[in-house]
């Protein structure tokens, strides 16, 4: 059964979450996700494979919709809206227009092969957003910038790499001005030289100050970047907290038998 939230006052979080449930025919992935997400927070999400991190990333934008519970960004709830004392599922193109607010960054790079770097970069801003080109066009550059590839701005994605595919990826989602980044292991897909480059350019996007939430297998940028790290397992969060603490002296046996494989 869909919740409905309270109000939200002065001090809310950008993100909140609560008892979050999604199943996949008998699977149940996700059994109640409480979290909240402060305004210009890094989070990092770690957890094993099958413990329903991407699915719960995936939940926030709406690419998968929920059994129970809500998921509200910046006072709104994904993909509801109250109508009198009701809750009335949105139409398409409302959950598109709520998406346009959250930037999404995958495993895979999801760039058009028929575009150029510069030209994957414009299209939201200027087919979604409705921008006029010169104005996507001077901000798709400085993103490009701020991402180390405005030296590729005409190349096609099977001319780069992979780790250069993902920056533009991120250029892309940063391209919507969003108020939330998610990432979903956006590592995950890159050969081992490649990684640390992505992972630069994400420490620097957290500096500035941009709520991020992070599923990751990337223990040094949790460490190095986040605000908090969850852990997640069996499709609930099962701790929480400051690096410092989960990382370097986790209370839960799940937590450490996890983080015990990377951390020796």
């Amino acid at each position: 059964m869909m919740a409905t939230p309270k109000t939200r006052n002065d001090a809310a979080p950008l993100l909140r979450a609560r008892d979050v449930h999604k199943a996949f025919g008998p699977n149940e992935v996700l059994k109640g996700i409480d979290l909240d997400v402060m305004p210009g927070e890094v989070v990092a999400v770690l957890g094993p494979s099958g413990s329903g991190k991407s699915t719960f990333l995936r939940c926030i934008n709406r690419l998968e919709t929920i059994d129970r519970g809500f998921i509200e960004v910046d006072g709104a709830q994904i993909g509801y809206k109250l109508q009198g004392d009701r809750l009335t599922e949105l139409t398409h193109a409302e959950i598109a227009r709520q998406r346009r607010h959250i930037g999404m960054v995958f495993q895979q790079f999801n760039l058009y092969p028929h575009m150029t770097v510069l030209q994957n970069v414009t299209e939201a801003p200027i087919g979604v957003h409705g921008r006029p080109r010169a104005q996507a066009v001077a901000e798709a550059r400085a993103l490009l910038e701020r991402v180390g590839m405005s030296h590729k701005e005409s190349a096609y994605p099977r001319q780069l790499s992979g780790g250069q595919q993902q920056r533009v990826a991120i250029a892309r989602a940063l391209a919507i001005q969003p108020r939330l980044m998610l990432f979903d292991e956006p590592t995950s897909a890159l050969d081992p030289e490649l990684v640390g480059e992505v992972l630069a350019t994400m420490r620097d996007l957290a500096g500035q100050g941009l709520t991020m939430i992070v599923v990751t297998h990337e223990i040094g940028f949790a460490q190095e970047a986040a605000d908090r790290v969850v852990f997640m397992d069996g499709g609930v969060v099962v701790e929480q907290g400051p690096p410092g603490e989960v990382l370097v002296n986790p209370q839960h046996l799940r937590t450490r038998a996890f983080l015990g494989r990377f951390i020796n």
